[in-house]
């Protein structure tokens, strides 16, 4: 007869991560009380760190666990409270219907997405040019869509063919019921194919992410953040655009000038190219899906294009929620297409929802931020210097900040202290406008370093794609490097010289 042991409650806890990983989320946990006791300023800090290391090590232990156990020491020790995260989940409730519902329609819509992309990857040869248009495209549709359903939309593409090169290679039908995650199926000559087309995905994956953010800061419906600083400002779609392009232009042509130098270089992990034989498969694959379409299977194809055109008109003209719009593509898509079993419709929903559950827990600690006061002494520092300095040494703060912290918390709170300043009389309209001006800008273009920063950023790394491709915290730190090197110095320049 089993009887229970220490060692399998050890085994048990966090499942197979490394011991050594296990021993330091333990470590965590025993010293967040002993240093609350002594300074809970200084334990708010090393609890967003310890987050930050269980983001890092997404590729050990999915953060949902890790981060949930400090998120719940955090409640219990006092150092936030579960009223404090229900404000920040309620202020992100628009979030969270996205990634609930505009996933999973997103979802419904990979076999129209699998169709145009495998038309493009065809039509475009150079890596240099397919480069350009992922991170351009990802950048014009995150202006005026959305940078989560923008990301949504590139990692279901990625999947759809890695997963069709994987079950080939494997030695399966494309079609094939078979995991894509285990790589020990991969007949042994092409296993450098598969880690040739790892890279080229992930470069593909990337400019992709860097082009929402370039796109994001530049309207008001481009980031969340974006959408509140209009509203303290009183700045309309327009004026918006053109007060920030004087940041967001140069960071534009700046940001696409490093995507092509990166894949002419093939620095930092890019410059991967397509490996003619995989190319042959995905061409094989659609000329055999053509030759095999039926009228069902065309009329299925015309229900998402459908779909798709909605969307887009949808979230152009911000008709609702991103969420209830993301929830009506679902309904328009199983309804016309014939899903109409629940298990059928559930598995829409594996991919955003451990997500979602994640962003949750992330809550907690912009609670901890919150409710400690974490970033108020830097807040004070810069208000404290000449004027003239102040909107770059703005630029600064919120980009740093917000590579380890959330950027629409650091601009929901800067914006904040910054129109309390202005109620006040301590600055004029023109340093108010000039510091919203680096706030939008500081939040959303250094914010590109971590995955911390954007949500987009921290889906992908939080998604099945990430796995697949290899593209842990790490990775993603690295080659985001160069563009948080030359966007962040260019927006610096533009926003301590040309405001």
């Amino acid at each position: 007869m089993n009887t229970l042991t220490v060692s399998s409650f050890k085994e048990n806890f966090l499942g197979h991560s490394p011991d050594w990983y296990k021993t330091a989320i333990v470590s965590f946990l025993v010293i967040n009380p002993i240093v609350y006791l002594i300074n809970p300023y200084l334990a708010g800090w090393l609890l967003v760190l310890e987050f930050i290391f269980t983001l890092a090590m997404t590729t050990k232990c999915y953060p949902l666990q890790p981060g949930g156990l400090l998120a719940i020491e955090a409640l219990a020790l006092g150092m936030t409270t579960p009223k404090t995260v229900i404000h920040e989940v309620e202020a992100a409730l628009p979030v969270i219907l996205l990634l609930v519902f505009m996933v999973a329609g997103i979802y419904f819509m990979r076999e129209f997405l699998t169709f145009i992309f495998t038309k493009v990857l065809r039509a475009v040869r150079s890596k240099v040019l397919l480069s350009f248009l992922f991170c351009f495209i990802a950048a014009v549709l995150s202006a005026f869509l959305d940078a989560l359903t923008v990301m949504a939309v590139v990692i279901g593409v990625a999947v759809a063919f890695f997963s069709i090169f994987h079950k080939v290679a494997s030695g399966h039908g494309a079609k094939d019921p078979v995991s894509v995650t285990d790589d020990s199926t991969i007949k042994a000559d092409r296993q450098e194919e598969l880690e040739n087309f790892r890279k080229f995905l992930r470069s593909l994956v990337m400019h992709a992410a860097v082009g929402t953010a370039l796109g994001g800061v530049c309207t008001t419906v481009g980031e969340p953040q974006n959408l509140l600083i209009s509203t303290y400002t009183g700045w309309e779609f327009m004026e918006f655009f053109w007060k920030m392009s004087i940041v967001t232009m140069p960071v534009l042509v700046v940001g696409l000038i490093t995507c092509v130098f990166l894949e002419l270089t093939k620095l930092f992990n890019y410059g991967g190219e397509l490996p003619e034989s995989v190319r042959q498969i995905i061409i094989d694959f659609d000329e055999q899906e053509s030759a095999q379409r039926t009228s069902k299977d065309k009329a299925r194809l015309v229900v998402q294009a459908i779909a798709a055109i909605f969307l887009v008109f949808a979230l152009a003209f911000h008709i609702a929620e991103v969420g209830l719009i993301g929830l009506t593509v679902i309904v328009l898509q199983t309804a016309f297409n014939g899903v109409t079993e629940e298990h059928h419709i559930g598995p829409a929903f594996e991919e955003a929802l451990p997500f979602t559950a994640l962003l949750v827990v992330f809550f907690a600690i912009v609670g901890v931020i919150h409710d400690l006061h974490l970033f108020k002494p830097v807040i004070d520092y810069v208000l404290t210097l000449p004027e003239a300095s102040q909107p770059g040494t703005f630029y600064i703060a919120n980009g740093i900040l917000s590579m380890i912290s959330d950027n629409v918390f650091v601009a929901t709170v800067y914006i904040g202290e910054v129109k309390s300043a202005f109620d006040t009389g301590i600055i004029s309209r023109l340093q108010f406008d000039k510091l919203a001006i680096a706030i939008n800008t500081g939040t959303n273009i250094p914010s590109v370093a971590t995955p911390n920063g954007q949500a987009a950023f921290l889906f992908l790394l939080a998604s099945s794609l990430s796995g697949l491709l290899r593209l842990g915290y790490g990775q993603m730190v690295l080659m985001a490097l160069p563009y948080t090197f030359t966007m962040g110095i260019t927006g610096w320049a533009c926003v301590n010289y040309l405001l």
